[in-house]
């Protein structure tokens, strides 16, 4: 079974790491700051900015503009 990659305030983190925020199109809405927070398994996210965005877990290679 897949496991679910976009979360929403509440969710509990699946794995330890840092989560930040994002939406649909981010780089076009001008999320130039996301939000980043470093969770540990079982966390849960705190609530996102507005209801159009997700957090994410941040990938070693993924850079924030």
């Amino acid at each position: 079974m897949a496991q679910a990659t976009r979360f929403h305030g509440g969710d509990k983190a699946p794995n330890n790491g840092i989560y930040i925020e994002t939406g649909k199109n981010d780089h076009h809405m001008g999320i130039e700051d996301p939000q980043q927070i470093e969770l540990k398994k079982g966390d849960k996210l705190p609530e996102n900015t507005n209801d159009d965005r997700v957090w994410v877990l941040k990938s070693k290679h993924q850079t924030v503009h």
